[in-house]
């Protein structure tokens, strides 16, 4: 039997071991609570029914650029923990959804959005829209604890997985503190350009890119000099990343994005390209449009006629521009960090693919 090619096709590779875990996991909480089992087909569904799988990537081709051997006994075992990363991506966007009120992910309905639903349709007392409530933030909950438990209990040396533990729990940290920094920024109405940079690097560059990076590079034992080339390329690219994301939050195809058209304003993300519209509008004393920026920032009954006055505001004050600009600059810097890691082959050519696809205009 040959040995799986982990390297050809990580995304299928990743998904596989997901599927195994969450099948074990769902049916061990399964053969003594079934009442719960909605709730684990649910979580299930979400982290199997779609994904990019680009934390686990960017994680495994930092363990192959510091070392690893993709045809070594270590090799399952880091997949394994690699892929429980998608467990924690599950937790962050499922509360993300609730702390957002967002009704629709990836064409489908929220997790709390189908759990109320679940409540009208079976005529259960008290409030649907509190249980739905509740049992997003339990299934998250859950997430969180199978991905520890992913993590921990993969086939490796305890050794290994005691290098990457300082990574694990950063990541978790961060992530959390992202969002409340992300929620805080919005309940006080803090518009300004280093608000919107503070939450980029927090919950979006440190998450996505950064932490996933350094857990791959230290269970391959990396040099803390790698692992610095390594973070600053990720902290770079993390935030340009962020910025493409906010230009799909308003400027996105549906079709794309998995969400409707100008969510982002209908949710009030404080966003750095909002920040830089209401600074430009400030000091070419454009009052009026600075009046349609923040009217549309948090207003749920957004129509289509309003994203598109946003839209054209924020491109003719050049917003747009500078955040495309900004993008270019990060991506290039990041691409500057990685030729200064001593990365064996082919992680630097795999990288540098997945930098330029996480910031291209459509992804």
């Amino acid at each position: 039997m040959s040995e799986p090619d982990y390297d050809a096709d990580l995304a299928a590779h990743v998904n596989t071991v997901l599927a195994e875990f969450l099948r074990e996991a769902s049916e061990s909480i399964g053969h003594t609570e079934p009442a719960f089992e909605p709730a684990t087909a649910a979580l299930c569904d979400f982290v199997l029914g779609g994904g990019k799988r680009m934390r686990p990537t960017f994680a495994w081709w930092a363990w192959r650029g510091a070392g690893g051997d993709p045809a070594g006994d270590h090799a399952p075992g880091v997949l394994r923990a690699v892929a429980s990363l998608e467990l924690i991506q599950a937790c962050a966007l499922i509360h993300d959804d609730v702390l957002d009120s967002s009704d629709s992910r990836r064409g489908s309905p929220t997790v709390h959005v189908a759990f109320a639903g679940r409540h009208a349709e079976h005529g259960w007392l008290g409030s649907a829209d509190a249980f739905g409530l509740a049992a997003a933030v339990l299934i998250g909950d859950l997430a969180l604890a199978w991905a520890d438990d992913m993590f921990s209990e993969a086939p490796l040396p305890p050794a290994v997985l005691r290098a990457g533990r300082p990574a694990w729990r950063a990541m978790r940290t961060e992530v959390l503190a992202g969002q409340y920094l992300d929620v805080h920024t919005q309940a006080t109405g803090d518009a300004s350009v280093e608000a919107a940079l503070r939450i980029d690097r927090l919950k979006t560059a440190a998450y996505t890119v950064q932490r996933p990076l350094h857990l791959g590079a230290a269970l391959a034992g990396a040099s803390t000099e790698l692992i610095e080339s390594l973070l600053a390329f990720g902290r770079d690219l993390g935030v340009a990343f962020q910025l493409r994301d906010d230009l799909l939050g308003v400027f996105g195809d549906p079709s794309v994005t998995g969400k409707p058209a100008g969510d982002d304003l209908r949710e009030g993300k404080r966003t750095l390209l909002l920040a830089l519209g209401l600074r430009f509008a400030a000091e070419r004393n454009r009052g009026h449009d600075a009046d349609i920026i923040t009217a549309a920032v948090g207003n749920p009954d957004l129509t289509g006629n309003d994203v598109e006055r946003v839209r054209d505001v924020l491109t003719d004050l050049g917003a747009v521009a500078e955040v495309e600009r900004r993008i270019e600059t990060l991506t290039a810097s990041a691409l500057d960090s990685l030729t200064t890691a001593d990365l064996a082959d082919p992680a630097p050519k795999r990288l540098t693919e997945l930098a330029i696809k996480a910031t291209q205009r459509t992804h």
